[in-house]
């Protein structure tokens, strides 16, 4: 490893069978099992055979000439079935997936037209929002598109109490309701004052619109049941206009393997069944994957504590473990707000397909990515100069060890030659060497790629001396090392299958569920009491709906979290089930580690 990246020890810490680890733990099965992760640009399969041989497949995510779906013409390639035949669901097992069809269609604005339903007078509440400013001196300020078609206020509401201080009209809600059904809306979102204590109107209203012909209907309470109006009317919305959506997709699948269990990765790293998997859970469904296989592959190795780096097609995500994974109740996303447990992922706008730019002044990379149509330049398919191209010019990507599947025909090698001749080009513009223009490019990308990771940890409290780097992404590779180099982290690991993992991950990860209920009470015995009981009648209904569904009574464990705040303070804190003593001190550890700061005066 020449440059930059000469001091970094680079693991390779599987070789032959040790890729087994985890899969062959599972036991191997009579039916053949397969753990998909369809990204932006490319859909990889990793399947696990009868004998328990893996074998992996990668295709673009998007290529409607030759096939309508990714996943189902990758299993079809594995099985070996005539091109457009029907899959032999009766040889398969499971399929475990992850998807970025919700987070394209929220990043796009192609999802579901929706009804926001909600008091009178709030029509215009989520665009009014929090008065936030993420750019605080900002002059000509962007707002994002709202995601609703329309609004309905109804008349009725109740007080924090639950009073009644106007009745709802049924008639009217009805006659619109049968209104907007007409006009082409079929998924509707109600987010009402005070339905997180008393949804009695929210499910009153949600009835009026099944009966009006609204198919998809989200109802705030359901959705996100926690105090705040905000966020838990944009959750509902989010859950609205994606949910369409996503059923569509995984109603495809599904036909295309009737009789297969069906599983897909939630935001929040738990795989559900397919008829459960809903829009807010779905935003982060493809990278949660990575970052289970990452921690499992790691501890394999003998590295508890690591910074993961997914480096895909279009972007890059950063994320830290120390033993376990940070989430996030609260996250937002192409502008809109979401709160829903997610893992806690740091994305930037960098990967192998960002797009190199010149303006006469200054060097980009991204946030524009070529995508897996065209590509890179290299691939011969028209596409524009990319950090794949950038480290192709620079002798960093072999064309000797890639397969003859590019150009219009499939059948070339990497376009070498346009490359050279386009950083020529940039150079004599720029006054440089091509040389230098590249690695000019790839200091950019390894300069964002540092920062992300910077902000779930050194700004965060946390110390990564003695972390390790775990790289995968298809395009991982290409960087590690300089990133790694540039923050100081003296290991990298690269497992055998990093070019799949986030697929590989699929099969590791676990089924699971997380409930969460407010209860805002001040911190003492008597409330822990309460919480306590509050949490087991949860975690008695989730062991219900897993056990319906197929789960092993024995094979459930479960975690009871608290999140704590001090009084006057949005921010919370997650720690685990203690006394009340054990957990004032814990809280004040962990807010001075995490703030820089510490309230022993103030109520928890």
């Amino acid at each position: 490893m020449a440059g930059r990246g000469a001091d970094i020890r680079a693991w390779y810490a599987w070789i032959a069978a040790g890729i087994w680890d985890f899969v062959m733990a599972q036991s191997t099965s009579a039916k053949w099992r397969f753990w998909i992760d369809r990204g932006g640009t490319f859909t990889d399969i990793v399947a696990q055979a009868p004998d328990g041989e893996l074998i992996i497949e990668k295709l673009l995510s998007e290529d409607p000439a030759n096939y309508a779906d990714a996943a189902i013409e990758g299993i079809g390639r594995i099985l070996k079935t005539d091109h457009g035949a029907p899959i032999p669901a009766d040889q398969i097992d499971h399929v475990k997936m992850g998807t970025t069809v919700a987070t394209n269609a929220l990043l796009e604005r192609k999802g579901a037209p929706v009804l926001f339903v909600t008091n009178r007078g709030f029509s215009d509440l989520l665009q009014i929002g929090d008065q936030s400013r993420p750019k605080l001196f900002e002059l000509d300020i962007q707002k994002p598109t709202p995601i609703y078609e329309d609004t309905l206020e109804i008349s009725g509401r109740v007080d924090v109490d639950g009073q009644e201080i106007e009745a709802l009209d049924e008639a009217a809600a009805r006659a619109e309701f049968a209104k907007a059904a007409q006009s082409g809306m079929t998924s509707c979102a109600i987010a009402l004052i005070n339905a997180w204590r008393w949804p009695q109107m929210e499910q009153r209203l949600s009835a009026l619109a099944r009966e009006a012909g609204f198919t998809n209907v989200s109802a705030s309470h359901a959705v996100s049941g926690l105090i705040g109006l905000v966020p838990r009317a944009s959750t509902t919305l989010v859950d609205a206009y994606l949910s369409p959506v996503l059923s569509a997709y995984v109603a495809r699948v599904a036909a295309a393997l009737p009789g297969v269990d069906l599983y897909f990765m939630k935001s929040s790293g738990d795989l559900t069944r397919a008829e459960a998997f809903r829009g807010k859970d779905a935003v982060l469904s493809g990278p949660a994957g990575g970052l289970i296989a990452s921690a499992k592959t790691a501890k394999t190795a003998g590295e508890p504590n690591i910074i993961t780096f997914d480096m895909g097609g279009t972007s890059t995500d950063v994320a830290f473990f120390d033993g376990s994974f940070e989430r996030t109740d609260d996250a937002v996303l192409a502008g809109v707000k979401l709160r829903s447990p997610i893992m806690s992922i740091n994305t930037v706008a960098a990967g192998g397909g960002s797009v190199l730019s010149f303006d006469g002044e200054k060097f980009a990379v991204g946030p524009e990515s070529a995508g897996a149509d065209p590509g890179p330049m290299c691939y011969r398919r028209g596409g524009p100069l990319t950090v794949t191209d950038a480290n192709l010019f620079l002798g960093r990507l072999d064309p000797s060890q890639f397969p003859k599947i590019f150009g219009p025909n499939r059948n070339e090698t990497l376009d070498t030659t346009s490359v050279k001749a386009a950083f020529a080009a940039l150079g004599a513009q720029a006054r440089m060497a091509p040389e230098e223009v590249a690695q000019g490019f790839v200091d950019i990308a390894v300069a964002n790629m540092a920062r992300a990771i910077r902000q779930v940890t050194l700004e965060k409290g946390r110390d990564i001396d003695g972390f390790a780097l775990n790289c995968f992404g298809g395009a991982g590779g290409q960087l590690a090392c300089r990133v790694a180099s540039e923050l100081g982290v003296k290991r990298v690991l690269v497992h055998p299958l990093s070019g799949v993992l986030s697929a590989y991950g699929m099969g590791l990860a676990d089924r699971g569920d997380i409930d969460q209920i407010m209860i805002e009470e001040p911190l003492h015995e008597a409330s822990l009491v309460h919480a306590t009981a509050m949490a087991k009648e949860l975690e008695n209904a989730q062991r219900t709906r897993l056990i319906e569904t197929g789960a092993r009574p024995d094979a459930l464990t479960s975690m009871h979290v608290l999140h704590l705040k001090y009084r006057g303070s949005d921010t919370t804190l997650a720690l685990c089930f203690k006394d009340a003593a054990a957990l004032e001190v814990e809280f004040h550890k962990a807010h001075l580690a995490r703030f820089g700061f510490s309230r022993m005066d103030r109520e928890i």
